[in-house]
């Protein structure tokens, strides 16, 4: 467990710990000559079988950065007060923040006991507790650094009270708050777990994405071959630079593809504050700037609740049920406190009723915990992309598994999500057939813009393929229309169009409607509609107006531009003339229709794959 200590300048919270641990948390020198905390300082208890972490954090206001880095991840405090001075303006202040930041174990220690009368004493503990209601039930504890007074008592309480109750089995989380070089080991840097579990050896992300790896891991400044959630850390990584490293970033065992630049929040004002303000924010060890909009009324009131957006100056990685502190746009006074329900949040449409009402339900799913009811509200109406929901939760893929979702998938989705999109889809066929009632079908990208363009297509596809697995749409060479529509050629046409096959098989050059109706003395016009009709059906193509191939023919020719593509990055003209030993005047009316049927873009003089699935093996 780790105890913060909070409280004004020089009302002794390094003598505190110094008589508690026998460690002296000033390590700068300009600390020790100006005798007072400008950094963390860390001390550390060992007792039965665990040992008890303190956070020194700087009490003065010009280095009240370093203070927030102190209180990230942390739930108990110590607030220490002078006796003999008593409530200061940085003890107001420490303990506004421990307030807003909704520590769940508060300590009052007074300090100094040896410079002040027993009535004195008594006085201001009553003053504490009467100011501040929500301390009236706080353990208070008198002591003295000097005589030791209270410190005994103090220290069996804090172990006592180290019932720890880590969140191991969530993903490994780490937040930097220095990083140095150490002679024969390395790169160290240090921090606290804000959840999860590391192992020497485990290999982890860095906040820009490169992968490092844990060398040596001081848990509670002990050598240990694990650290867990709860735990200050030291950590020894290999495969990074100390340059690539700074304050504020992270350690995840979660790849860290999802910094925010725009969050929702739950606040609680500090102060009244505006609609609009432009303020400070402090996350973890990150200190950045940004807006915040309120989402309900104009104007905020000392501890009320409202609901918030916050758009940053550049993006953190951020989470769900993250804590934030929320200061005026000079950083000179705090403003609010704030927890994070959403990451990623809309730029729209985010103050309709429709919005405020899944906004005011995450934030009850959140105070209660309630994982199941959270997801489900993220898939309300919407699929979602499954690692931005991990990484947002913090969770494992077997955690979504456990509510009954399918997580083989890159996306996540609810059952009436995909009922309502894939009944959109039979929708929009039925409608086709009625508006087209001599084309046998549409391609599955068409039929993707035409009804569910509002999905990611890689996740459409996959609903239309179900459809056609569970045969509610059927596929005809490419062609897909509802199983009972049909178009088919009479008994007449039948018998010419199998004497028209064998022409194509013959060659792989493209076939003119003139010369097929010459060849086989059939009249022009009736050989032109039947070619269109085999065309409808699925057996040919026309790449140009009146020149045929047959479908086959331009999937074996897609694939053998795939496959160049693949290995030459392009495909010319030229090239493609040389592959299929066409002439140039073919070729390029080849390569044009494989431009307009999506499946190429053309770049300059040369093609690139647009969408390698248009005319894939069915």
């Amino acid at each position: 467990m780790i105890f913060v200590t909070a409280g004004h300048v020089d009302h002794g919270k390094t003598s505190l710990l110094q008589a508690l641990t026998g460690t002296d948390t000033t390590h700068l020198p300009e600390e020790q000559k100006r005798g007072l905390t400008i950094d963390l300082g860390y001390a550390y208890l060992p007792i039965d079988n665990d040992i008890l972490g303190f956070i020194d954090v700087p009490g003065h206001q010009r280095f009240l950065s370093n203070m927030l880095a102190g209180l990230g991840g942390i739930n108990h405090a110590l607030l220490v007060i002078s006796a003999e001075e008593g409530i200061k303006p940085q003890t107001e202040e420490h303990l506004e923040i421990l307030r807003l930041l909704n520590f769940q174990h508060i300590v009052i220690v007074l300090t100094k006991a040896d410079r002040a009368e027993a009535s004195q004493i008594s006085q201001l503990i009553e003053q504490v507790k009467t100011v501040y209601p929500f301390l009236a039930e706080a353990k208070t504890f008198v002591t003295s650094a000097k005589t030791l007074q209270g410190i005994e008592e103090l220290k069996a309480h804090l172990i006592q009270l180290n019932q720890q109750n880590h969140q191991i089995n969530k993903p490994f989380r780490y937040a930097i708050d220095r990083v140095f070089n150490v002679k024969g080991a390395g790169l160290v840097v240090t921090g606290t777990t804000v959840a999860g579990k590391v192992s020497v050896g485990s290999e982890l992300f860095l906040s820009n994405g490169k992968k490092v790896r844990v060398k040596a891991i001081h848990a509670q400044n002990t050598p240990s071959e694990t650290g867990v959630s709860g735990q200050r850390l030291a950590l020894n990584i290999a495969n990074v630079e100390k340059e690539e490293i700074k304050r504020g970033d992270w350690i995840t065992e979660l790849e860290p593809k999802f910094a925010t630049d725009r969050i929702t929040v739950l606040l609680t004002a500090n102060q009244a504050l505006k609609e609009n303000s432009i303020v400070h924010l402090y996350h973890f060890a990150s200190h950045i700037t940004g807006k915040l909009n309120l989402l309900e009324g104009k104007q905020a009131v000392k501890n009320q609740q409202y609901f918030a957006e916050v758009i940053l100056d550049e993006p953190l990685h951020i989470a769900v049920n993250d804590k934030l502190i929320i200061r005026s746009g000079d950083d000179s006074q705090t403003l609010a406190g704030a927890e994070v329900l959403e990451i990623h949040s809309p730029k729209r449409h985010k103050r309709t009723d429709e919005r405020l009402a899944l906004v005011k339900n995450l934030a009850k799913t959140t105070a209660c915990n309630d994982f199941s009811a959270r997801i489900d509200l993220y898939l309300q109406n919407r699929a979602m992309d499954l690692p931005l929901l991990l990484w947002a939760e913090q969770c494992f893929a077997e955690d979504i598994a456990k509510l009954g979702f399918d997580i083989s998938s890159k996306w996540l989705f609810n059952a009436d999500f995909k009922a309502q999109a894939q009944q959109r889809v039979l929708e929009k066929m039925a409608e086709y057939h009625q508006q087209h009632q001599d084309q046998i079908g549409v391609t599955k990208a068409r039929l993707y813009r035409i009804a569910l363009l509002d999905l990611p297509e890689h996740l459409a596809n996959q609903f239309i393929d179900d459809l056609v697995e569970q045969k509610v749409l059927a596929n005809s060479r490419g062609w897909l229309h509802l199983p009972e529509h049909r178009i088919e050629f009479n008994s007449s046409e039948l018998q010419i169009w199998q004497q028209i096959r064998p022409l194509f098989e013959a060659t792989n050059q493209a076939l003119w409607v003139r010369d097929i109706a010459s060849s086989l003395s059939i009249d022009e016009t009736q050989m032109r509609n039947l070619l269109y009709k085999a065309g409808k059906l699925g057996y040919l193509i026309p790449i140009v107006k009146d020149r045929f191939l047959l479908s086959e023919q331009i999937s074996e020719f897609a694939a053998l531009i795939k496959k160049f593509i693949a290995e030459n990055g392009s495909i010319s003209v030229n090239q493609l003339r040389d592959e299929l030993g066409y002439g140039r005047k073919l070729t390029v009316q080849l390569i044009e229709y494989f431009d307009r049927s999506g499946f190429l873009r053309r770049k300059g003089d040369v093609h690139l794959l647009r969408d390698c699935e248009t005319f894939a093996s069915n």
